[in-house]
């Protein structure tokens, strides 16, 4: 299709036609997934509604502590997510991360 031939009223009616097709295929796709993971649930012998919500909820249980200040006992890190102040200074300043290792 060579869409430089058609008018601006043609190139419209084109693109509703798409977005409307778009818009049946999302909800196609949407419905077919939808009854994979409901066949896969009932094959596990996992209620659907478990499954959700054990997805949602954060996970149990603490991480144990990596690092810790030794100037300050209370200042720990786990090693997870964005470093602390006190580690980064205490980096910036040349020392070994592998000091503040509990």
């Amino acid at each position: 299709m060579n869409l430089s031939t058609l008018t601006t009223a043609e190139l419209c009616n084109l693109a509703d036609k798409v977005q409307q097709e778009v818009s049946h295929r999302e909800h196609d796709d949407l419905n077919k997934a939808r009854e994979q993971i409901m066949a896969i649930a009932q094959q596990a012998g996992i209620p659907l509604k478990q499954l959700i919500l054990d997805g949602l909820q954060p996970r149990a249980g603490k991480v144990a502590v990596q690092f810790r200040n030794p100037d300050n006992a209370s200042e720990q890190w786990t090693g997870r997510g964005r470093q602390p102040l006190w580690v980064r200074h205490w980096v910036e300043s040349g020392k070994s991360i592998d000091l503040l290792r509990v």
